[in-house]
């Protein structure tokens, strides 16, 4: 038996039958909703059913027979792996239109979905409701007219208010609310608020991303999810439309804990390649070759293939574009803090960081705060 409500779908697989073999297919292609099952039964059972969404199991039901077929065991409740996938309200709500959050936007248009947007910058709006997008005013608006709300925010400061705060999404919160959090910020605060939005009644995760600019405007970002396994199931079909590497993390936080400690380990790789080049190209070696030698060398990695430091050995990357776009050095900055204060609430020792973290310090202190992070290069070379 299939049940629907007006915005969610609702699975229950409890009838009776009075049969020998059973066998059961359905299908709603309009949802592309497909459940089959064929056991041995005996009288009075309840068939094992499992009901795929796009090829995810969302209920499941064991049976155990004898060889007699005599039902031994029934389970009384369905495992509930998810109620709901996309409702009957189609559009997606994104809140933060930045360097990431404007371009996974935009492979969200892609995928066919209607968009409701919200940016404090009038010009980012307004590149989105060229498109089609509805621009709402704040984030109440956004929660009212939309079911999934994807939040891609600077600073805890901002997410807190974006949820919490007036015209905030707390204030319109609904039990089908589906809610994703891409901002990188404090894993305890990200905790806290899952649990005041679960406690509510609405789905939350935290989904930071990796792959930067250009993995947001390919689609092929990296998506840390943190979350209860069935709601990870349930944010599948909308990360997909922006990213090709969805890993469920853990539980609540633990998106923003991965996500810290692969930002820390990058920022170090960054300062390292930045130093390699300063120093190679100072004592003589031909930057492209030093690229080379690294490129295909123990060194090689996401700062020397992706994004490189030293401007014109790559085409479409900050270094050569006066360092501009990007990931910024002030969000770096605010990254590598946010990775500190986990280090010392879990007292653990992250020297390194620690030194790269003193080091964008000086570089916002010097005006830099807006450039990405690859100018690390030019303030080792100048000194300033």
């Amino acid at each position: 038996m299939l049940c629907r409500c007006n915005k969610s779908l609702v699975f229950i697989f409890t009838a009776e039958y009075n049969v020998t073999r059973m066998s059961c297919q359905e299908h709603l292609p309009s949802h592309n909703i497909q459940s089959t099952s064929s056991i041995l039964i005996a009288d009075n059972f309840h068939l094992e059913v499992r009901c795929h969404i796009d090829d995810v199991s969302f209920y499941e039901m064991r049976v155990l027979t004898n060889c007699k077929n005599q039902v031994l065991y029934t389970a009384a409740v369905m495992r509930r792996i998810s109620t709901q996938c996309f409702g009957t309200n189609k559009s997606v709500g994104v809140i933060g239109l930045g360097q990431m959050g404007g371009r996974m936007a935009d492979n969200l248009r892609k995928h066919g979905h209607k968009l409701v947007v919200c940016d404090p910058v009038p010009a980012n709006v307004q590149r989105q409701v060229d498109q089609g997008a509805k621009a709402a005013a704040n984030a109440r608006e956004v929660a009212e007219q939309c079911d999934t709300i994807i939040t891609m925010l600077p600073s805890t400061a901002t997410v807190e208010c974006v949820y919490l705060g007036e015209d905030g999404v707390h204030e319109a919160l609904r039990s089908e609310h589906l809610l994703l959090d891409s901002s990188t910020i404090d894993p305890i605060f990200t905790k806290k608020l899952s649990k005041e939005l679960h406690d509510r009644g609405a789905t939350f995760v935290d989904a930071p991303v990796s792959g930067g600019v250009a993995g947001a405007q390919n689609g092929t970002l990296t998506f840390m999810v943190g979350g209860e396994p069935e709601e990870f199931e349930r944010v599948k079909p909308v990360l997909k439309a922006m990213g090709k590497n969805l890993v469920h993390c853990g539980g609540s936080s633990t998106g923003q804990i991965a996500k810290l400690c692969n930002n820390l380990a990058l920022a170090i790789q960054m300062a390292s390649v930045a130093e390699a080049m300063n120093l190679g190209t100072t004592l003589g070696i031909d930057p492209k070759i030093l690229k080379n030698i690294m490129d295909t060398s123990t060194s090689s990695c996401w700062s020397t293939l992706v994004n490189h430091p030293y401007p014109g050995l790559m085409e479409n990357v900050p270094a050569s574009n006066n360092y501009e776009g990007g990931f910024a050095v002030g969000l770096h900055r605010k990254d590598l803090g946010l990775a500190m204060d986990c280090a010392k609430h879990a007292e653990v020792s992250i020297p390194l960081t620690c030194q790269v973290h003193q080091l964008y310090n000086m570089m916002v202190a010097c005006g830099y705060g807006k450039k990405d992070f690859s100018y690390m290069l030019q303030y080792l070379k100048n000194g300033k």
